[in-house]
């Protein structure tokens, strides 16, 4: 791992605009983005798509370790690829979330999966989108920024892009999906979803994702003294 190349590291729940700031600083510092939890979703898709189990941890763990995993960067879009498909659409569905946040809270995946995160720090720079990105992936990350909002405003955002998309949804059940998913990853033993001690926390429920953006570049560029 180059500890020479800056990381901005963003972590926080889901529904939070994580993925939507982590694009735009990508897009404005020039730097690779590093998407973790689409690494998370793949590795669940394939466990679901070959009748593994959740619990199945040595199934888990051998598949983490050989999953033929790549990212196209050519496009407007990050795309993820398993065996060269692209899987981008497959891996955004609830239940794929929820089948990633299950296999996520697996210490032996995540040994697995540690090191091919850390292989994404490359010059100039990476901007690391996850849950751990600041406290266990990236702990030297010259800048940590954790996001967070209310579970009903996240509920909201997420059955908006459903809704786009033409998919029939339930407030309700997407509150609950995300309550429970919240429950998993804040009290999994290992790398529970926390804010980093030295990051910026920035509560997003009533922000706009220009104020977002605007609070994380300030902070930034202190930081990093740009």
């Amino acid at each position: 791992m180059n500890q020479s190349v800056p990381v901005i590291a963003v972590d926080g729940p889901s529904g939070v605009g994580k993925g939507t700031l982590c694009q735009a600083l990508a897009n404005h510092f020039k730097w690779h983005l590093l998407d973790s939890g689409a690494i998370y979703r793949v590795l669940a898709l394939s466990a679901l798509k070959q009748n593994i189990a959740l619990d199945d941890e040595q199934k888990l763990a051998n598949l983490a370790l050989n999953l033929p995993l790549t990212f196209d960067t050519s496009g407007s879009e990050v795309k993820a690829l398993l065996n060269n498909i692209d899987v981008s659409k497959d891996i955004r569905t609830e239940q794929t979330g929820g089948a990633a946040s299950k296999v996520a809270a697996i210490t032996s995946v995540r040994t697995a999966l540690l090191q091919r995160q850390r292989d994404f720090r490359q010059a100039p720079g990476l901007i690391a989108d996850g849950r751990d990105m600041g406290s266990v992936v990236f702990k030297d990350a010259p800048v940590k920024i954790f996001l967070d909002a209310s579970a009903e405003s996240r509920a909201e955002r997420r059955m908006k892009q459903l809704q786009d998309k033409q998919n029939h949804v339930k407030f309700a059940e997407i509150l609950q999906e995300i309550t429970a998913r919240d429950e998993r990853d804040r009290n999994r033993t290992v790398a529970p979803l926390k804010p980093a001690d030295d990051a910026l926390i920035i509560d997003t429920t009533s922000l706009s994702i220009q104020d977002v953006f605007n609070q994380s570049i300030k902070y930034i560029n202190k930081e990093l003294a740009l």
